[in-house]
Parts: structure tokens; sequence; C-alpha cells
């Protein structure tokens, strides 16, 4: 089900936080358990098949959490207990998500036809299995002492996370549900849930839905063998570029705010990433959760930056790969992934070679700061054009583009739409006020506070003024939603 679907937003959401509040008036317990049904619920609503799957990974490390606890606190055992728990999460996760991929790149190496599995991927897979991964490790280091199904699993399963992100941790989670208050209905958790979900509702629709048919013709075009010039390659990796961060970040908007409606509150998960100065502050910014989970529970125990910057910058690269290939089964993300660790290699030496000058990194002053964002801007959007484009090869002619290494190509785009859509979400999304300016005052998330741009007016308050913009921004949405297009990292 997808959030951006009139089944979900005048059916499944509110009957779910109706019966939720109604339930909660009996007890809390009863009131988690229904939302766990309700969510199961959600994620069968695509394949009901995949229901076991899910059931099945909840039950194989909650017996892998219970095991843990049993396990003395540094012991061998627990150490056992958590390798193979984590062996099993990665193998379901391999089989459905990369098998195929392993079966056709040994084909293109040894020149047999090996066949594939044709397994359909299950929605949300790699959401809910790096969450439990995450849960396991806290469990084993002694950061969990106890656990308990239903607010395991809810914990888990919660609908607003479970296909969108973002990636939890059990700490921020399990004493919200925990809280007696969760149960109880609150005017400023509906009044700011609400804003949150429809201001996610409108980037997605609006802003994202409304650039895509600008992107998806340049790699079409490039899928296809066409080689196309400067100016297309450049509309098309630009218009790829909005696309994305509106769909992902209105999508996480629609997932906070949801669960805002019923008393939680999740991670930021975007923090005006276009705007940042760096790569580096590009990755503080962009999926923060994932590039959480990536530090914490990969770049850390490689060894991250305690063996020298040699190793450190190894340890960014193999981080940055292994992103790079959760995003997806193919090696257009595998050198997605080394793009961006071989630029953060480069951003960390650029920044030490600054230090040994006697220059602080950032100290350039208001132009520095602009030629700093615009070329980091420049970096991400060449970057997506792997994530996006269909194969290597689709890629490269692509980029020879927008190097104007194809000057005689016949045009792909025509007329001035494409262009009005670019400059217009240009200056959104690098003036407008964001989504936690809106609402920052509020809580909206558990990571950071407002991101200040100046723009004052653009701190939401309950009232009648921000209810007129609210209604005029849900009813353009809905306007927009004779098409329904499904959420771009939905079968990440």
């Amino acid at each position: 089900m997808l959030f951006n679907s009139l089944p979900y937003i005048f059916g499944f959401l509110p009957i779910t936080l109706l019966v939720f509040f109604a339930a909660g008036r009996l007890g809390s317990r009863l009131a988690a358990a229904w939302l766990v049904v309700a969510s199961l619920a959600f994620y069968g609503w695509w394949n009901p098949a995949y229901l076991a799957l899910l059931l099945g990974s909840i039950a194989w490390n909650f017996g892998a959490a219970l095991g843990l606890l049993r396990c003395p606190l540094g012991g061998a055992a627990r150490r056992w207990v958590l390798g193979v728990a984590i062996a099993g999460d990665l193998a379901l996760l391999g089989v459905f998500k990369y098998a195929d991929f392993v079966l056709r790149s040994a084909a293109a190496l040894t020149g047999e036809d090996l066949g594939t599995l044709g397994i359909l991927l299950p929605l949300g897979i790699s959401f809910f299995t790096f969450t439990q991964i995450a849960f396991l490790v806290d469990t084993a280091r002694g950061e969990v002492r106890e656990v308990d199904p239903i607010n395991y699993a809810l914990f888990v399963t919660f609908f607003p996370h479970l296909l969108a992100g973002p990636v939890l941790h059990h700490r921020e989670m399990m004493p919200q549900f925990e809280r007696p208050s969760t149960y109880r209905p609150r005017a400023e958790n509906l009044s700011v849930g609400l804003t949150i979900f429809i201001l996610g509702l409108f980037k997605k629709v609006v802003l994202a839905d409304g650039v895509a048919p600008y992107a998806s013709p340049l790699f079409d075009a490039a899928g296809a063998g066409a080689h196309p010039g400067f100016a297309d390659a450049w509309i098309g990796a630009l218009a790829y570029t909005f696309q994305l961060y509106y769909d992902f970040s209105g999508y996480t908007d629609m997932a906070i705010g949801g669960a805002r409606l019923f008393g939680i509150v999740l991670p930021e998960n975007f923090r005006s990433p276009y705007r940042s100065v760096s790569l580096i502050d590009f990755w503080r910014r962009w999926h923060m959760t994932l590039s959480r989970f990536l530090r914490d529970y990969l770049y850390v125990p490689l060894g991250g930056n305690r063996h020298g910057p040699a190793r450190r910058h190894l340890n960014l690269l193999v981080t940055m790969l292994l992103g790079g290939l959760w995003h997806g089964a193919a090696w257009t993300f595998v050198l997605w992934g080394g793009f961006h660790g071989l630029g953060l290699i480069v951003n960390h030496g650029w920044r030490a070679l600054l230090r040994r000058v006697g220059i602080a990194p950032g100290r350039f002053g208001p132009a520095g700061r602009i030629a700093g964002v615009a070329l980091t801007f420049m970096v991400v959007v060449v970057g997506w054009v792997f994530f996006r484009a269909e194969s290597v090869d689709a890629a490269t002619r692509i980029l020879a583009g927008m190097a104007g290494l194809n000057p005689d190509a016949p045009p792909i785009y025509r007329g001035l739409a494409q262009e009005i859509w670019l400059a217009f979400l240009l200056s959104v999304t690098f003036l407008a006020p964001t989504t936690q300016d809106f609402v920052g005052r509020f809580q909206p998330h558990l990571i950071g506070g407002a991101d200040d741009t100046g723009w004052s007016w653009g701190w939401w308050r309950p009232d009648l003024r921000w209810a007129m913009v609210l209604v005029v921004a849900l009813v353009a949405a809905l306007s927009q939603m004779s098409d329904i297009s499904p959420f771009l990292y939905y079968r990440f």
C-alpha cells in the first residue's frame, strides 16, 4: 500500500488511528497488538505471500535476541550467537536480493548461461533486515536488557517506517512504545503529524512526480543506445536529481508525519542535502539514518579512522561500495558507491592539506561556501547518473554527453517546459524553507532540529493561516493523484 494513495489516506490510516486510540482506552498492550496486526496487513496488501517471510525474519531475530540475553556479556557464546543470527539475516537478503545478480555476473564472466532464480524482491527487505541487525548488535553489546515480543514486533513492523525507513534504533523506538502517553490522543501530535504528512505528500506527488517526465526520456534513450547531447544530458540528470530527492524526502516526511499521529517520533532522515558544502557534509544530511547505520555497524567495526589515513580511506571506500550495493543488485549501484567513496577520500585529503598549511576547512567566507555548494551539487548530480542508469554503458553515454562529447546528437527535449520546472525546483531546493523550518519548534524528528535558512515566517503554528496553506497543498496533491506512482526506494 502506498502512502500516496487514496485507500491509504482516506481508509487505512484513519481507521488504524481511530482503533488504536480506542484500544488504548482498554490498555496499551491491546493497542500495541492492534498496531502490529494493522502493520502486517499494510505489508501484506502488496503480496500476502511475503508476510511469512517478514514474520519468519522477526521470529528468527527475536529468538536470537533471547539467546544473546542468556549468554554472558562479552563471552564467546554471545559472539557465536550473534554471528549465526547475522549470517541468517544476510543469507535471507542475499537469496532474495542478490542471487540473480550473482548469477548474471558469473554468466557475464564465464560466458555460460546460468539462468536466474526469478525471485520477486520483497518490499522493504533491506530496511527491516538492517533494522534487526542493528538491534542484534546492540543486544550483543549489552545495550538491550530485555525484549518484549509485542513491542519488538511493533518496532520492526510499525507501518510508517516499514517500507520507507528511516532505519531505526531500538533505543529510539522501544521506550516510546512503552510510554502510556503514547496510547492517548494529543491535539499537538495530530496537528504536527498531519502537517508533516501533507508537506511530504505535496513533495512526492507535485514536485517529484511533476519532474519525473523530464528524467525518464534521457535514461530511456541512453538505455536504448542513444548518445545524448550536452543540454539534454544535463536536463535529464538534473530532473532525476530533483525527482529522487523530493520522492524520497517526501515519502520520508509522510512516514514521519504518519508516525507522529500515533505519538511516535521518528528520526530525521534529510537535512537540506543539496545545500551541503562538501561530500562529507552531504552524507551527514542525505539518508541520515542509513549513513548512521553504515558508520556505526560497518565503518567503525572495520577500524574507522583509528589506524591511520590509509586504513581510514580503505574503510571509507569499502563502506561506500557496500552501501551502494545495499541500494540495488547491479554494478551501477556499486559504481555509484565507489564514486562517492573516492569523493569522500578526496574530500578528507583536501581538508588534511588545508590544515597542514594552516587553513581551517570552511573558512573561505560566503564566496567559498557558494563555490563548495555548487561543486558538491555537481558531483552529486554526476553520481546520480550511475544510480539511475539501466547499465554501465548507458551511464557512460550520459556522462559523455554531460562532458560535451556528443555535439552532433539529435535533441531529446523540445520546448521550455523542462527548463521552467528545473528553474523552479532549483529555487525551492536552495531558497525555500524546509519541513524542519515549518515545524521545528514542535520536535518533528529525533535527530537534530530546525535547519535555519533565515525564513522566520516559515515556522509553522497550528493556526488558521497555516491550515489554509495546508489545505491548498493537500488539494493540489490530491488533484495530481489520478496516476499513482510508486516510491522510488520501494524495493531497495
